[in-house]
């Protein structure tokens, strides 16, 4: 469609202005940028048609940009008004008019732009749209394999449109903020060999190496090392990492970033020094007022598991869980009784819960816990002058009933309920019997940022489909006591320097001071099960470079996915991702995973041998 209209009658503003509007095809300002100032100015503008509204004659057309939205308005004589009316939603215009201000009982306080308006003299048409697959004004929820299919559309939305603005801002303030720390950005390979880091890798067949694979990095992590024995001290990089994982709602198929950081001659407490201010800094240049923790508290493991069930506890929620296994010895509750004298291992954990004392609300815990597959949850509520009611409190009795409830804290109207078993077992069910508490009772303070530290994290654990010991984090951590730990003591009461972060009961990161002793990597690797030939051919890059003189160093990564999450208060990460696939790991955008022709087989010297259907 041909630019229509009158030519516009520019009064004097100045040369300036006049040049902009005659030399810039498009716009002289953009649709989030007039202000009361530019009233009188002679403008031109271009963007999509967010909607158009008839009123009473006059023709209202929101125009958005990247920037924002500016309303424009057309009258019923205007030379391009019958063209005007064509207009659809997402068609792309442009217009050229003069700033007006908006009358007082007509100004928008929610835009920027909301107090003046365009009122155009010329529209001409660069693009029209087709009926939308899904709506971009108002947006209601709608059907994730359409948002994906069309996701350059569903982008246009305001929520989504301003989560990947906000991504792009939080990258930059860490790139800011770790130059300014004395960190240099370094980038590591994509192509890289395979590595066992606890996930399924992403393989490359190479067409030069017949029978031969690339994988790409699940982290940086063997090449952040060797930097650190290259002598080049404070590594960090916005890096690129893939695993071939399924979908959940704190992580994306396929690919993710993590602020990889690495340090040179650090202990764990130096670290620390160094991430925490800036994701203590981070959330509160982006939490939007939400308070966020001074210093991040350091939490063991071990005590991690016994106080929340999890070693990703959620601080906004106070309850804390507690041993209560001596009040049950002996007793009265036989089901709980004879399991602690059958096996000594056996332990009674509480879970105290504020407010929730009343039967109905117990009786909903109960009926959840079956739901999740448990007999039940015991419980006691405190009423009547904090007399204990239910099954647990008349077999028990009294006396025990007052112990528990005053080694909790509890009183009338609170309850507690109990788990009982081996602690390696239940605690997870714990965990969540916590937190469903939390939520339900309303005791969970949403409007926070809470971080902490996890440490001591145990350096082995048992695996029990095989039988053996395992790694239980990151294999190459230096183990709490070095080599004679590794030689002298039970492999699973060795502990590692190995720590996460924490946010609102998400992980952000796992690091680890590292081995930087091949004698200690060899050793420790054998433990878990790998002679030393296994450790040459899967890691003989890093030996070799151990063996030259390797500095102690450690690091961390967090999750910028899973910041930006928090930070946008979105509970799935695909909607902090710009183009993010699909739960079955497929991008329904350009359609991958796809067949590739038998030619780029032969290329490869792969055949398929794929699965027979039914």
């Amino acid at each position: 469609m041909r630019f229509t209209g009158k030519p516009i009658n520019r009064r004097p503003v100045g040369r300036k202005r006049n040049l902009a509007i005659m030399m810039h095809t498009y716009r002289t300002h953009n649709c989030g940028e007039l202000r009361d100032t530019n009233v009188g100015d002679e403008v031109r503008l271009s963007g999509w048609v967010h909607r158009v509204r008839d009123h009473g004659g006059l023709l209202f057309i929101d125009l958005r940009d990247h920037y924002g939205l500016t309303q424009c308005v057309i009258e019923p004589d205007a030379e391009m008004f019958a063209a005007a009316e064509e207009v659809r939603a997402e068609w792309v215009i442009k217009v050229e008019g003069r700033v007006e201000a908006r009358s007082d009982e007509t100004i928008n306080t929610d835009l920027d732009t909301g107090r003046v308006e365009v009122r155009m003299s010329g529209l001409e048409v660069l693009s029209e749209a087709q009926e939308l697959p899904l709506p971009v004004f108002g947006e209601p929820e709608y059907p994730e394999d359409i948002r994906l299919k069309y996701r350059f559309l569903d982008l246009r939305r305001d929520t989504l449109h301003r989560n990947i603005v906000m991504r792009s801002k939080i990258i930059t303030f860490l790139r800011e903020r770790m130059v300014a720390q004395g960190f240099t950005e370094y980038q590591t390979p994509i192509l890289t060999a395979s590595s066992p880091e606890g996930a399924r890798d992403f393989l490359v067949p190479s067409r030069m190496h017949p029978g031969k694979f690339y994988a790409l990095p699940q982290a940086p992590q063997q090449f952040k090392q060797l930097i650190m024995m290259a002598g080049f001290d404070r590594y960090f990089q916005i890096a690129p990492c893939f695993r071939d994982e399924d979908a959940r709602a704190d992580r994306s198929p396929g690919e993710f970033y993590q602020l990889d950081i690495e340090m040179s001659f650090v202990t764990q407490d130096d670290v620390f020094g160094a991430v925490e201010p800036v994701m203590r800094d981070l959330f509160e240049q982006f939490s939007d007022g939400k308070p966020v923790t001074k210093d991040f508290p350091h939490i063991p493991y071990a005590e991690a598991m016994r106080k929340y069930g999890s070693d990703k506890p959620d601080l906004r929620n106070p309850i804390e869980m507690e041993d209560v296994t001596g009040h049950f010895r002996g007793s009265g509750f036989k089901v709980f009784a004879g399991q602690i004298e059958k096996d000594e291992r056996v332990e009674v954990w509480a879970i105290p819960a504020k407010t929730g004392g009343s039967r109905a609300f117990c009786d909903r815990m109960n009926s959840w816990a079956q739901g999740e597959g448990q007999p039940g949850l015991g419980y006691i509520f405190f009423r009547d002058g904090r007399q204990g009611a239910g099954p647990i409190a008349k077999n028990i009795g009294e006396a025990r009933t007052e112990a528990i409830r005053e080694q909790l804290g509890l009183d009338d109207g609170d309850a507690v309920f109990f788990v009982c078993g081996l602690p390696a077992k239940f605690a997870e069910f714990a965990g969540a019997a916590r937190t469903r508490a939390g939520e339900e009772l309303g005791l969970v303070d949403h409007d926070r940022f809470e971080f902490c530290w996890i440490v001591d994290f145990p350096m082995y654990e048992w695996n029990e489909d095989e039988k053996r010991v395992d790694f239980s984090h990151n294999p190459f951590s230096m183990p709490q006591g070095g080599m004679e730990a590794l030689e002298n003591m039970d492999p699973l009461e060795i502990k590692g320097w190995q720590y996460d972060i924490v946010c609102n009961g998400i992980e952000l990161s796992s690091g680890a001071i590292r081995n930087h002793k091949p004698e200690i990597m060899v050793k420790a690797f054998e433990i878990a099960g790998y002679g030393p030939e296994v450790v040459e051919e899967k890691f003989g890059g890093m030996l070799r470079a151990m063996q030259y003189g390797a500095p102690p160093h450690g690091g961390i990564a967090p999750g910028v996915d899973r910041m930006v999450m928090l930070l946008c208060g979105e509970p799935n990460i695909r909607e902090v991702t710009m183009f993010p696939m699909n739960q079955q790991a497929e991008d329904l955008l350009l359609g991958a995973p796809s067949n590739v022709s038998a030619a780029q087989l032969r290329d490869l010297h792969i055949r398929l041998n794929l699965p027979k259907k039914g």
